[in-house]
């Protein structure tokens, strides 16, 4: 191997067009590492293969000790677009960008946002029940509900929630916007309305929907007091973390009957534990957090990352899939 070759690692699930276009450079060597790796096995890899100039990674932690195994990293990216496991600031100290997919699976994770909100509405599961287990005649006393004419509050504006905003605006839904970083005017550009007040909305909503980064401020947000302002026929969607609603206050408000129901593919530990309070619950849909991890998705993402490993790489990195813009000219 030439000694003037970049060395990338990339974990396994990186799909096939974004390895065949990292593959078309002659300076670039691939090292592929396991999803589910641990954090001393990944540094350990890291240490072994120094210097390693670029990372791809899925759900693996990084931060300053895998910055020291590494040697000489130009580059960390995200096969999605969640940074909370990358420790930014010190990436920021070292001058190397943490670059993610911008909006390769934003569409996906909108559609299971839309997907969960109808499958709670019109009552999937109890259906599918009534059929398969012979209680034709019980139909009657569980009946769906429409989205049409509901109101919605999504939680963030970003790429994720200005696409579930318009599918929600195609269901004829009120829309409700709870962002602080966006303007008022391009949230009513978009034909929906902005609320400066979370608490002051949550008792409007038919449907909340969090599509916001875990942050220090986001973390714990919907917790026992917040989940009270709802309404008691509303339904809490989170495809964006675990940790932003406190899953054991979640619990109480379902059973307690303060809100309708829950649908969460994301939760404070993942996988959550068995037997989670969660679990017996008949008002709750759960998915794997794969809300952004369609098939297509998928491609979109690693074409996207490999794109921005390779634009690093050549000095000239994508700028708005860039996290950290201190680290940039």
């Amino acid at each position: 191997m030439a000694t003037n070759k970049k060395k990338i690692f990339v974990t396994e699930s990186m799909s096939q067009p974004g390895r065949a276009l990292l593959k078309e450079r002659d300076d670039i060597e691939l090292v592929e590492f396991p999803n589910m790796i641990s954090a001393s096995d990944f540094e350990a890899m890291l240490k072994a293969q120094a210097p390693v100039h670029g990372v791809a990674l899925g759900g693996t932690r990084f931060g300053e000790p895998e910055l020291e195994a590494s040697m000489d990293m130009k580059v960390v990216t995200r096969i999605g677009v969640g940074f909370d496991a990358v420790d930014v600031p010190a990436l920021s100290r070292r001058k190397v960008p943490l670059m993610v997919a911008g909006t390769a699976n934003s569409p996906s994770v909108a559609e299971q946002a839309l997907f969960m909100m109808l499958t709670l509405a019109k009552r999937a599961t109890e259906m599918h029940s009534c059929v398969k287990d012979g209680k034709w005649a019980a139909r009657l006393g569980m009946l769906p509900y429409d989205l049409f004419g509901k109101t919605v509050l999504i939680i963030g504006f970003g790429r994720i929630g200005t696409r579930t905003a318009k599918r929600c605006l195609a269901m004829e839904m009120n829309v409700l916007i709870y962002d602080p970083y966006k303007s008022a005017a391009e949230i009513k550009q978009a034909g929906c309305e902005p609320v400066g007040d979370l608490d002051a909305a949550l008792p409007r909503a038919d449907f909340v929907s969090i599509h916001c980064p875990k942050t220090p401020e986001t973390v714990g947000m919907f917790d026992a007091a917040r989940l009270a302002r709802m309404k008691p026929s509303a339904y809490l969607i989170n495809t964006a973390r675990g940790g932003i609603v406190v899953e054991a206050a979640l619990h109480d408000a379902l059973v307690a009957g303060k809100i309708a129901g829950a649908g969460l593919d994301v939760f404070e530990q993942e996988p959550p534990p068995k037997g989670h309070q969660l679990f017996a619950l008949p008002n709750v849909i759960m998915a794997p957090h794969v809300a952004g991890v369609t098939r297509e998705a998928v491609d979109r993402m690693s074409e996207q990352t490999a794109r921005n490993i390779l634009s690093a790489l050549d000095g000239e990195p994508i700028r708005q899939n860039v996290i950290n813009q201190d680290v940039l000219g």
